[in-house]
């Protein structure tokens, strides 16, 4: 069967059952007004689509992304795992040829959650990209990934968790982090020393239209996923560029959304923000997957669409042509550097940061060593410690083995985490080891191991 002959998998869950609060702008009716649209419509009954049915993911599944403070069990809920099952739902059904493409309509949203998860940022617990990613690598042997976020907030968990891998490829086009959460997102953040060029930000300034979106698909995005050749290509799905979008200042329609994924074409959609409930969140979705579809989307408009309101002003158009130049020269020139890296010589590369969990309130404290391996990517050692509102404070320790380790930083991984054990300062021990697909968690207090 030809790809063009195969349906849209679509999967649906909106998770009813869970919410921030009543009233936050990720509650229980979030998805109600699109699910409503999708089906009245008729949509789910035509021939390019097929339906697909939610499953949980494992703890497993999870442990390949995250070391969750202090297990998976204490910090991620049902609806969560849901919704990672959801996205892997999804890859099943592309993987096996079920499908052209898929696109997961799915809440929680994952793309703040980082590799350390104390809790829940920017409404994100655990990164359901970042864990069909790992998802598709284990089962299926895919290795070289493109993931294309399109939310109007950056997706700084996506950026983090994939910061040090040279085989994912991370763009991210946002409203500019000086005006919006999470104030990250610029055009100096490329990636670790050994992944150099694989994260590129498109910092878009306010009210930014069809028309300099457009521009940045066409003359960055697609000719670096060109040059950069995936076997697969994720859109993580954002649609708070809205113009309607409560919670930002952009100035995306939903026809320009369509165009986007016409011209992406990604192999699955995953949906992130986007919290315009009634006046947008319905027309987008029905817009995305018509797209996917190869479904005529031409009349497809706002009650209160008028064109009159979004033309880019010159100002801006020069600023992203500039950015687009730049950011593209960046990409170009990332193996120069990542060999200039390898040649300093240095055994581990070291680095710090302190992440808030605008949710929840908390403050955590990190700090990263990456092995500068001369024969692969290295592995990274990770220390985090932060307060709880449990009231008890963790310090934790983690190891993270890539599964394209060399023998020698692996040796050297599972060395490190064997010999914290004999050493007093932290609560728990992780090890990820992707290359056995086990994840181990020690605690110290007890001399418990738990082995996924």
């Amino acid at each position: 069967m030809k790809t063009t002959d195969r349906p849209t998998g679509v999967i649906f869950f909106p998770a009813f059952d869970w919410a921030i609060s009543p009233t936050h702008p990720e509650r229980e009716e979030r998805l109600l007004y699109t699910r409503d649209q999708i089906f009245e419509e008729g949509i789910m009954d035509l021939p390019e689509i097929r339906e697909y049915h939610p499953r949980l993911a494992s703890a497993k599944d999870v442990s390949r992304v995250h070391f969750c403070v202090p297990d998976v069990e204490s910090r991620v809920t049902e609806a969560h795992m849901v919704s990672a099952g959801c996205a892997m739902v999804m890859a099943d059904a592309f993987m096996q040829k079920e499908v052209k493409n898929a696109f997961a309509i799915i809440r929680p949203p994952g793309h703040h959650a980082m590799t350390v998860v104390h809790g829940n940022r920017g409404f994100c617990d655990i990164n359901n990209e970042a864990v069909m990613v790992e998802y598709l690598r284990r089962t299926y042997g895919v290795r070289r990934i493109a993931i294309v976020d399109t939310d109007v907030h950056h997706g700084d968990g996506t950026q983090e968790i994939f910061w040090h891998d040279p085989d994912v490829l991370f763009v991210s086009f946002h409203q500019d982090g000086r005006t919006l959460f999470p104030g990250s997102g610029f055009t100096n953040e490329l990636g670790g020393p050994l992944a150099y060029g694989t994260t590129i930000n498109i910092p878009m300034a306010p009210r930014t239209t069809d028309e300099g979106i457009h521009y940045i698909m066409d003359n960055l995005v697609l000719p670096i996923l060109d040059e950069f050749k995936p076997e697969l290509v994720i859109n993580s799905a954002g649609q708070d560029n809205h113009y309607s979008d409560p919670l930002a200042n952009m100035s995306f329609t939903a026809k320009g959304y369509a165009i986007l994924n016409q011209k992406l074409r990604p192999d699955i959609a995953v949906l992130e923000g986007g919290y315009s409930v009634e006046t947008a969140l319905p027309y987008i979705n029905m817009a995305i997957i018509m797209a996917m579809a190869g479904i005529d989307f031409s009349n497809l408009r706002e009650p209160d669409y008028n064109p009159s309101r979004f033309k880019e002003s010159a100002k801006n158009m020069d600023y992203i042509r500039a950015l687009v130049t730049h950011q593209l020269a960046t990409f170009r020139d990332r193996e120069r550097v990542v060999e200039a890296n390898r040649k300093e010589g240095r055994d581990f590369y070291g680095s710090s940061r302190s992440t808030f969990y605008d949710t929840e309130y908390l403050q955590e404290e990190q700090r990263l060593d990456l092995r500068m391996c001369p024969d692969c990517c290295g592995y990274r050692r990770i220390s985090s410690s932060c307060a709880h509102h449990s009231g008890r404070s963790y310090s934790v320790f983690c190891v993270a083995l890539p599964a394209a380790c060399c023998p020698d930083c692996a040796a050297r991984a599972r060395q490190d985490y064997e010999d914290m054990k004999k050493k007093p300062g932290y609560g728990y021990l992780y090890l990820q080891d992707r290359i056995d697909d086990e994840y181990k968690t020690f605690e110290t207090k007890t001399g418990r191991e738990n082995t996924l």
